[in-house]
């Protein structure tokens, strides 16, 4: 799970991604770019409900060696996304616009231990 800190860095980037056109939103979308061999930070809603709808995915980004981390609120997370709906997970890419803001957020979340 992400700190405080971490969570409204990766809040920010999210929003950076939607406006360059960087964000893969949705488990169809980022189990497909994680196919693809696609890079990023995954990012996963901490509160979904049934966890199966997500449980697969940390496992395809360990395989890819993609980082990735819990937010607390799906909600928060869709908004993030420029979206009213809840959204589960999203993948940030990289981009030019937001080069530094993404950066800062991949060193930490792949200096987050992994969870059990």
């Amino acid at each position: 799970m992400a700190s405080r800190k971490l969570t409204k860095r990766l809040y920010k980037a999210v929003r950076k991604a939607k406006k360059a056109k960087k964000l893969r939103r949705g488990v169809r979308e980022v189990v497909k770019a994680l196919r693809k061999n696609e890079k990023g930070v995954v990012v996963l809603a901490g509160d979904v409900s049934p966890i199966d709808v997500i449980s697969h995915i940390p496992v395809f980004c360990e395989e890819k060696e993609v980082p990735y981390c819990y937010v607390p609120c799906r909600k928060d997370l869709g908004l993030a996304g420029g979206t009213q709906r809840p959204t589960s997970v999203v993948m940030v890419q990289s981009g030019k616009d937001y080069e530094d803001v993404y950066q800062d957020c991949h060193s930490q979340v792949s200096g987050l231990p992994m969870p059990l």
